[in-house]
């Protein structure tokens, strides 16, 4: 579903992203780790259309970015730490407002069942801004779930999340993933990333530095693994 070959990004004369290969099969939950400045935002963001790589390939689904950006925009669900929502509207206009957005011939329908899903159906007439933070990134992965996408990018969605929100949150995403969606979440949280994902990658230094299943590494041997590789 995504393949990933030698793909180099600099900005100026910093080389951010240094010969990146990286592949997700339909279905995979890959959880994209590292530390602050190791590229996993641009590698994100160069999937999801927002950025153009310096060199290298890129697929989603068979189509090459930047060339086939419109048609990768359909199959993509993208939710970042902020959740880029209109306060003023409600939660069903919200949805309702991006389903028209989206093309969609039943955005009403749509959105209810996406807030049901998500578990904010109760809340769907009050105003986006009287939600709490971790209301409001269930709305955004909401949004993200409206055309039923493929693929789905998130960028450190616990981001300000408190605990119960953070909890939350494991569920939704629990279901983004039975669903069968090819999911790739950046994170500096090990742990949950070990619960959750069914691979894990570590990006170090620009480059993909360790891919391991989830199965086959406990929550303490990938402490170990993440410091080994991550080392200055």
């Amino acid at each position: 579903m995504i393949e990933v070959r030698r793909l180099v990004k600099t900005f100026g004369l910093k080389p951010v992203l240094r010969g990146v290969d990286f592949r997700a099969q339909p279905g995979e939950f890959v959880a994209l780790l590292g530390p602050n400045g190791a590229g996993k935002t641009t590698m994100l963001r160069i999937l999801a259309t927002l950025s153009r790589p310096t060199m290298g390939e890129v697929r989603l689904a068979g189509y090459a970015l930047p060339a086939q950006a419109a048609e990768v925009r359909r199959l993509l669900g993208v939710v970042s730490h902020q959740p880029l929502l209109y306060g003023d509207l409600t939660a069903e206009e919200n949805l309702r407002f991006y389903a028209r957005m989206y093309g969609l011939s039943d955005g009403a329908g749509r959105a209810a069942e996406v807030l049901d899903s998500v578990g904010l159906a109760a809340r769907r007439r009050d105003l986006v801004r009287q939600f709490s933070r971790g209301m409001q990134q269930r709305l955004a992965i909401g949004r993200a779930l409206l055309h039923d996408p493929q693929v789905m990018l998130f960028d450190e969605p616990y981001t300000g999340l408190d605990q119960d929100a953070s909890s939350m949150l494991d569920e939704v995403l629990r279901r983004v993933a039975v669903a069968g969606r090819t999911v790739v979440m950046t994170s500096h949280d090990l742990p949950r990333a070990a619960d959750l994902a069914t691979r894990i990658d570590v990006l170090s230094r620009g480059v993909i530095a360790a891919s391991v299943p989830q199965s086959e590494i406990t929550p303490a041997g990938l402490i170990d693994l993440y410091r080994q590789v991550t080392r200055d």
